[in-house]
């Protein structure tokens, strides 16, 4: 008789040290994923997802790359299990885009004029002060802010 592959994930150290807060996450994810979003626009039906999103590898990245709590390892299978944007995470790591919200944001094609966001100009640089990105809600990820 063959043997029976089961699709079990072995966990790195560690892991049972950042489970907790990445479920809640999670959990936090499907609510916003099933959260009716009648009279909201469009986009703005999206920006919890966005915002959850942008927590979730915020988390993975301090812990590794501020704090230093969490193996390469534990690191590196946390992103290939989805729990954190390896692209948002790399461009965190470069200089001027240390708060960036979102890759949409930085994406001249998504943009009038082959520019970035809005959101992406310091606040002492707008002519209004009050602005919210259209495509995550975000009020201003400059790092000059």
């Amino acid at each position: 008789m063959p043997k029976v592959r089961t699709n079990r994930v072995k966990y790195p150290e560690g892991w049972e040290l950042i489970e907790p807060t990445l479920r809640e996450l999670d959990g936090k994810m499907r609510e916003a994923e099933l959260d009716p979003h009648d009279g909201k626009r469009k986009c703005e039906a999206l920006w919890p997802i966005f915002k959850i999103t942008h927590q979730k590898s915020r988390y993975v990245y301090d812990l590794f790359y501020r704090r230093s709590e969490i193996s390469k390892e534990l690191y590196e299978f946390c992103l290939d299990q989805g729990y954190g944007d390896r692209n948002l995470i790399a461009k965190w790591k470069k200089p001027g885009y240390e708060r960036l919200c979102c890759l949409r944001c930085i994406q001249p094609r998504d943009h009038n004029f082959g520019t970035t966001c809005v959101c992406r100009v310091p606040k002492h640089l707008r002519e209004e002060k009050v602005v919210e990105c259209v495509h995550c809600g975000c009020g201003g990820c400059a790092s000059g802010d």
